[in-house]
């Protein structure tokens, strides 16, 4: 998979929804309950974070979800995208990029969400061919305003912000041009999780799918 052809995979699937949850979940038997609310909730793009020792079992679990589209959170290394790619994955999402993470990726037809926070660190992406890049940390790097000033001279490229992002700022960043769509975690409380109340969840994600990108 080329560059050109991740980034446009990435795009696609960031185009489903305004907010693609990020989960981190710590029991298998949650994942497919947790997956069909949210995809219910009009959230069909997932992204489950490799935090927890269950995390490549719940990716097997959500990937079997009708209408969910399952993705890998926080590739670091190539082992990482290799074992995501088998357990189900569809796309890849990481913190920032290394020349590894990125050819493992071209290599396994893994789409990635790269992650950038710097002007020089999206420019080095799409000189690469990657257009569809993950904001990170959104908040703690200046939030919408400098999303916003960095998309004034890079236009080319999409981005989703995460890190931060929840239900008071998220349409300070869906409002900007070069916002596809945001990652957020609060659409699957913990709490709400170990509960196992998914009609409060299919309720959070519903609100989401609502917000405009």
């Amino acid at each position: 998979m080329t560059p050109q052809e991740a980034s446009k995979r990435a795009r696609e699937i960031c185009a489903l929804a305004p907010i693609v949850p990020v989960l981190v979940v710590q029991d298998k038997a949650h994942a497919r309950p947790l997956a069909e609310a949210l995809v219910a909730g009009g959230l069909p793009a997932l992204e489950v974070t490799l935090r927890t020792p269950a995390a490549l079992e719940v990716i097997a679990e959500m990937a079997q979800v009708p209408g969910g589209v399952v993705g890998a959170g926080t590739l670091v290394t190539p082992q990482d995208v290799r074992d995501a790619k088998a357990a189900g994955a569809t796309f890849g999402v990481s913190p920032g990029a290394t020349d590894a993470l990125l050819e493992a990726c071209e290599a396994e037809d893994l789409p990635l969400l790269a992650g950038a926070a710097t002007a020089s660190e999206a420019m080095r992406l799409f000189e690469r061919g990657y257009d569809m890049l993950k904001f990170f940390p959104a908040e703690a790097s200046g939030g919408a305003p400098a999303l916003k000033a960095i998309g004034a001279p890079l236009p080319q490229i999409g981005f989703c912000p995460t890190g931060g992002v929840s239900p008071s700022n998220a349409q300070s960043y869906l409002s900007l041009p070069n916002v596809v769509c945001a990652g957020g975690s609060w659409v699957a409380p913990s709490d709400l999780v170990v509960k196992g109340d998914w009609a409060g969840i299919e309720a959070l994600a519903r609100d989401a799918s609502k917000l405009a990108a």
